[in-house]
């Protein structure tokens, strides 16, 4: 447990979630984030971090399989809790959660219970990233459900499990689907779009990628 004197409250880093569809910029949002960074990634991505000197890389692949949520949590254990980094980011949560599903599948012939175990451990996992108080950054893939009624809402989530999705994401701040709209990049946080969407730092519900991290305490502070 944490406590704080009135008037003595400091801030947490903020958890943002961001989905969508591949080629849209979701790895380069990494190069937002000031700080030293390490990133986790699952699907062998990471060209678009060439050049960049203040990250560190991780890349699992099949050989990690089926080790791998021991080893994740082995390093987030080592790094969460250390000042090595100031950022941590998950590159492609839909790669993880397959490659987990794969190892308690494997482990158990009862489908609900191998879903419960994936839950549970999506649960701790964002747990311990919120209990880092760290600058948190995770992506995923998108899927599109294709056009829902007359107003198209709901169209987007994240591709993966509905409940772990919930569990996962229930500790981040902002969860928010980016696309490309004429050669720019956008993040929409609205609620009300019926898509997997929220923004609980500020009241922005539609912004360009790269003002992902400019909330409106921001500015007013700038001002």
């Amino acid at each position: 447990m944490i406590t704080f004197k009135p008037g003595e409250i400091k801030k947490s880093g903020d958890m943002y979630f961001i989905y969508g569809d591949g080629g849209t910029g979701k790895t380069s949002l990494s190069k937002l984030f000031p700080g030293k960074k390490l990133l986790l990634t699952f699907d062998g991505s990471w060209n678009a971090l060439v050049g960049t000197t203040d990250t560190a890389v991780m890349a699992f692949g099949k050989s990690d399989e089926v080790t791998l949520q021991r080893t994740v949590d082995k390093y987030l254990n080592q790094y969460l809790v250390n000042d090595a980094f100031d950022v941590i980011i998950l590159d492609n949560v839909t790669a993880l959660q397959n490659f987990v599903l794969e190892n308690i599948d494997g482990a158990s012939k009862d489908s609900r219970q191998n879903y419960q175990k994936l839950q549970a451990w999506f649960r701790s996992l964002a747990n311990s990233l919120r209990d880092s108080h760290k600058t948190i950054l995770a992506t995923a893939h998108q899927i599109d459900n294709g056009g829902n009624g007359l107003d198209g809402k709901g169209r987007f989530e994240a591709d993966m499990n509905q409940k772990t999705f919930n569990a996962f994401t229930g500790p981040f701040d902002v969860v928010g689907r980016i696309y490309k709209e004429k050669g720019e990049r956008f993040i929409d946080m609205d609620t009300e779009n019926g898509n997997h969407a929220k923004n609980r730092i500020d009241d922005r519900t539609l912004i360009k990628a790269e003002e992902l991290l400019n909330n409106e305490e921001e500015k007013k502070e700038e001002n």
